[in-house]
This record gives C-alpha cells, sequence and structure tokens, in this order.
C-alpha cells in the first residue's frame, strides 16, 4: 500500500527541514526526504565549514517552531557589529545593534547546528515522516498530486511537492523549470581560523579587487571566513601550506585581528547568480537555493530560504484552515508572488554590490568610498540599511516578525 502524505518535502538541510518543521507543527501530515542522515554528533574541537549569518527574522522563525533553544545549547553566536571597509579605497562602514532595539544583529551559527536541531524536532513530531537515506527516481502526476517513486522501488503520494533540494535540483530539472543566470567565474573559499586579536563579536569585512574577504565570529572564539576569489586564485589558496596561506590571509585582512594564528581544513565552492524562471508547477512548488542561488557576500542565501518556507507552509496552513485545496494554483501563484519579487530584489543587490567593488578604475574608487562614508554619517540611511540586513522589512511571513505572538494553529486538535 502507498503511504500517502499531504506534503512532501525533498531535501532535509535548513530550508526544507524548516518547511516540514512548520507544517507539521500545525497538523499537516508531511514527509522529509533527503539523500543522508544528518550529522547529529561531533568532536568539540571542531567547527562545521558551512556557516550561516542569521538575522533577526530568521531567529523569529526558528523560535516559533520551538527549535532555537536546541541550537543555542549547541552554540550560535551572536555579532553585536558589523564593519565593512573598502580595500582600494578609504571607505568605511559601521553598523551597531546600539543603534537598533535589539540586542545583537544576528547570529553565526554552524549549518550542522540548525539542522540538527530542526531534526530533532521533526523526530518529535507526530505529523512528521522522515525518509532518509532516500532518493527521488521519478516524480508520476496523478489528479490528486504525485506520485513519488523512490531509488529502492518505494513509492509515496502527496498533494503538493516541495522541493527544496538546492541550487542544482533534480527535481527542478524533473519538472522542465528552467534558470537563468551565470556563473561568476568566482570561487567562496571558507575555512575556520584563530586569530591573534578577539573578534569582539563582530563581523568584518574587506572588498578586495577579487571580491570581498569575511571574517564572521563563532561562539568558540574562532572566526569563520568567507573568501571570494577567482577560480583560478581560489584553487591555489586552496592548495598552499597552512603557514602559507595564513601569510596570504593576514596581508588580505590588513592586520585587523592582528596576526592568522591557525587555520582548520579548507573548502571552496563555485559561485553562482541563478534563478528559476518560475517558482511553481502543478501541485509542486521551489524554495530556497532550489529557486535561487544568490552572491554570498551578504550572507542572505539561508535567510530568504527561511523566509520562502515559512512563506509556503504559512499559504499551506491558512488553505488547509479554510478548508481549502492546499495544492492549488491559487495557493501557489500566491506563493510565487510574494516571494519571487523580494528574492530577485535581494539577488540583484548582492549582485551590483559585488560588480561595484571589482572596478579599480581610481576616480570610481574615490566616488565610491565618498558615498560609503556618506552613508555611514548618515542615521537614516543607516537604520534602513540595519532593518534591511537583520530581514525586518515589510510583507514578511507572520512567523518572520518578533511582535506576532500568535502559534502555529493545531490542526488536529481543531478538527477534532
Amino acid at each position: 500500500m502507498i503511504e500517502r502524505f499531504e506534503v512532501i518535502v525533498v531535501g532535509g538541510g535548513i530550508v526544507g527541514a524548516t518547511a516540514a518543521c512548520i507544517l507539521a507543527e500545525a497538523g499537516v501530515k508531511t514527509a522529509l526526504i533527503n539523500d543522508k542522515q544528518p550529522q547529529k554528533r561531533w568532536p568539540k574541537d571542531t567547527v562545521d565549514l558551512r556557516v550561516s549569518a542569521l538575522t533577526k527574522a530568521s531567529q523569529n522563525i526558528l523560535e516559533k517552531i520551538d527549535v532555537w533553544p536546541a541550537m543555542r545549547e549547541r552554540g550560535v553566536g551572536p555579532y553585536y557589529q558589523m564593519r565593512v571597509w573598502d580595500g582600494n579605497g578609504s571607505g568605511e562602514l559601521h553598523f551597531d545593534c546600539a543603534d537598533t532595539e535589539f540586542d545583537q544583529l544576528g547570529h553565526i551559527v554552524e549549518n550542522r547546528i540548525t539542522v540538527a536541531s530542526l531534526w530533532d524536532k521533526l523526530e518529535e513530531l507526530s505529523d512528521a515522516s522522515l525518509i532518509c537515506p532516500a532518493t527521488v527516481n521519478e516524480l508520476q502526476e496523478f489528479k490528486q498530486g504525485w506520485r513519488v517513486q523512490m531509488g529502492d522501488g518505494s513509492e509515496y503520494e502527496a498533494d503538493l511537492v516541495i522541493a527544496a533540494d538546492g541550487r542544482d535540483s533534480k527535481l527542478r530539472e524533473m519538472r522542465g523549470i528552467e534558470t537563468t543566470g551565470w556563473a561568476y567565474q568566482q570561487d567562496g573559499l571558507v575555512a575556520t581560523v584563530t586569530t591573534e586579536k578577539s573578534h569582539q563579536n563582530t563581523a568584518w569585512q574587506r572588498f578586495l579587487s577579487e571580491g570581498p574577504l569575511a571574517f564572521l565570529p563563532l561562539a568558540n572564539g574562532q572566526c569563520s571566513i568567507v573568501w571570494t576569489l577567482s577560480t583560478e586564485t581560489a584553487e591555489k589558496y586552496q592548495q598552499l601550506k597552512d603557514g602559507d596561506f595564513l601569510a596570504v590571509l593576514e596581508q588580505a585582512s590588513a592586520g585587523i585581528l592582528g596576526k592568522m594564528l591557525a587555520v582548520g581544513p579548507r573548502a571552496k565552492f563555485p559561485l553562482r547568480f541563478q534563478f528559476a524562471q518560475r517558482y511553481i508547477d502543478e501541485h509542486f512548488v521551489l524554495i530556497g537555493d532550489a529557486a535561487h542561488a544568490m552572491h554570498p557576500l551578504a550572507g542572505q542565501g539561508a535567510n530568504a530560504g527561511l523566509l520562502d518556507a515559512a512563506a509556503i507552509a504559512e499559504l499551506i496552513i491558512q488553505a488547509k484552515t479554510a478548508n481549502r485545496p492546499i495544492a492549488s494554483q491559487r495557493v501557489l501563484r500566491r506563493f510565487e508572488r510574494w516571494r519571487k519579487g523580494d528574492n530577485l530584489a535581494m539577488m540583484v543587490s548582492m549582485d551590483a554590490i559585488n560588480k561595484i567593488y571589482k572596478v579599480s578604475v581610481s576616480p570610481f574608487v574615490l566616488l565610491r568610498s565618498e558615498g560609503m562614508n556618506w552613508i555611514n554619517k548618515n542615521h537614516l540611511i543607516k537604520q534602513f540599511f540595519n532593518q534591511y540586513a537583520m530581514g525586518l522589512r515589510e510583507d514578511l511571513p507572520s512567523l518572520a516578525y518578533e511582535n506576532n505572538t500568535s502559534q502555529l494553529p493545531n490542526l488536529l486538535r481543531a478538527r477534532s
């Protein structure tokens, strides 16, 4: 007998697991399919190479589904300030949580911490089923939704399939949804470093000729670096001996954190600007990197995906509460209209900033520096950037707002 769900989410990373968690918490029968078991335990002296700068809006979402406490217990790194400066000019920007109503600007969190905490929560929810490790081989459409055929021959059915399976989404390809975009010919080089000086719970970012170098403060006192470089330079730097790499990194940082004392394993990933031409199909929707991939210079990729997850879950819950079909084109088009414009605006902004800081012509560099310094002195403009960077803007999913105290509806209890 084929097991049937209301929603199947494919992809158990931060975005997919959040969508599944919100839905199951609200009483929507949900399956989460992932190709491997997430890491739940790790040696204390190790740090995940992939971290995310989670905004206040993202924190609100994770708090509302009671995942944030477990994340705090595993270790999150708050940052109170952000300092950005132009390595080729004299422009500087300084953002401080003291200029906001909040105690911090955001948190740097290892991706494995967020995923492990979400999966722990999912295991507690009676309306969540974890199908893992498993891969999707085929989607077969029928009147009520989709039949999902797995690699081991098992089958599942659902009214709606949510694809959260990443930038190279296999499900997006299955549905023939095309993407638009280009390779940046840049890689993001990531590593964990120990610095002579304290990071001061501050996110540091220096714009250099090949791309920005960011030092993100971790809870253990180290920094996670994300260094945007040309593909050739990233390959070269990845192969350097630790001592040589630390010397290059120290020079690139202008000594802002003193000497670079130690570095862990290094990895790199190619950067792309990519967006799906449409987010939806019949009984099918894309969220997160499956729908959009942006430059990581402001760390907004995971946050945009979390807003996608909260938005589609909210619309599904609203439809179910009103006894309407949860996978109707009306519901899915509302999601696409809601999130596509916001995502594209963020992507274009990141792309423009990346291009602006790669220009090295002297008059342009001078103009760029003057613009940065003008913004730095303008309280209202800085306040706007602060709010936007923290994800606190208009037309967000209800779970993303700090002052929204409403709880997710327990639909099973409501039916009884």
